[in-house]
């Protein structure tokens, strides 16, 4: 059986955890940052978790992840 292909768009987004969950960086911190409270960008530094609810479609995505 052939390889299965990575969806490279999912591969710079999305890192998995040993848990078996992914991690994902939040929105909003590309630009427009001025408009942006201190405490607000330092909260966007954080790293979020996919829901599990997305986690199934993450998963198909990255076979080998």
């Amino acid at each position: 059986m052939p390889k299965m292909k990575t969806k490279k768009g999912a591969a710079k987004r999305f890192r998995a955890l040993g848990s078996g969950g992914f991690k994902r960086a939040k929105k909003g911190r590309r630009h427009i940052l001025s408009n942006k409270n201190r405490k607000r960008k330092r909260r966007l530094k954080d790293v979020a978790l996919v829901h599990p609810a997305d986690a199934k479609s993450v998963a198909r995505m990255l076979p080998y992840a």
